[in-house]
């Protein structure tokens, strides 16, 4: 079934969201990331999306206690991502009793590694996060662009195990101006492993844009903290 994912991208230890994920673009910042997590969950989201920006960008995980304490605290399925760049550190998150490791960077730097968790975990355990700007892969926080396509790394990565797929369109991440459904739908018709939306949700019209592509999911973050919508009208879309 279909599914709106709420995000929780915490930097400081503080949820924020940014704009093209800019540190320094803050459009929310806010004290208590645990009190967010409770307000998704009471609004009924069945998975939440925790990534750790200082470990995205900086390369450390300075949010692990506040991810731990979701996990701990909140009875729904998590997908964690942000500096996770060894074996050791998907370990830890998965004995935490994370649901799904979300490898960017490492994943594209060293592929057997997703191989080998995936052999060792299952494939429903590791989500690989292809991040697009102008149609190509970006690395390093988005830092670095790579020489592949969204569909050429997705492919590669379904056949080395990968359970899922984290898309998320640079081109429109943050902005509010709304969704480009295209890349969504070309990387969700390539592939047989579930690919998962995020990007430019601005309305929930781009949610059933989204929707219609074929990807199994959406990950949704700024629109609902600026409150163009509620997360529990987002919901209600999942089942239509």
């Amino acid at each position: 079934m279909f599914k709106v994912i709420p995000a929780i991208d915490l930097k400081n230890k503080k949820c924020v969201s940014l704009v093209q994920g800019i540190p320094g673009t803050e459009r929310v910042s806010l004290d208590d990331p645990l009190g967010i997590a409770a307000r998704w969950v009471n609004e009924g989201t069945s998975v939440l999306h925790l990534i750790d920006l200082d470990g995205a960008i900086e390369g450390q995980r300075l949010n692990s206690s506040i991810i731990e304490s979701i996990i701990n605290k909140f009875k729904v399925k998590t997908q964690v991502g942000g500096g996770i760049r060894s074996k050791e550190d998907a370990l830890g998150l998965l004995a935490l009793g994370v649901n799904r490791v979300i490898l960017g960077t490492a994943a594209i730097n060293n592929p057997s590694l997703v191989e080998e968790l995936a052999r060792e975990f299952g494939s429903e355990c590791i989500m690989v996060a292809l991040d697009s700007k102008n149609g190509m892969v970006t690395t390093h926080g988005w830092a670095k662009q790579s020489a592949y396509t969204p569909v050429e790394l997705g492919r590669k990565f379904e056949q080395l195990g990968a359970g899922s797929i984290l898309f998320t369109d640079i081109d429109t991440e943050g902005l509010l101006k709304g969704v480009n459904p295209e890349p969504t739908r070309q990387l969700a018709q390539a592939l047989g492993i579930p690919v998962i939306a995020s990007g430019g949700i601005t309305t929930l019209s781009d949610i059933e844009e989204i929707k219609k592509t074929g990807a199994e999911g959406v990950v949704v973050g700024a629109a609902l903290y600026v409150g163009n919508f509620k997360l529990r009208e987002a919901l209600e879309l999942e089942e239509e």
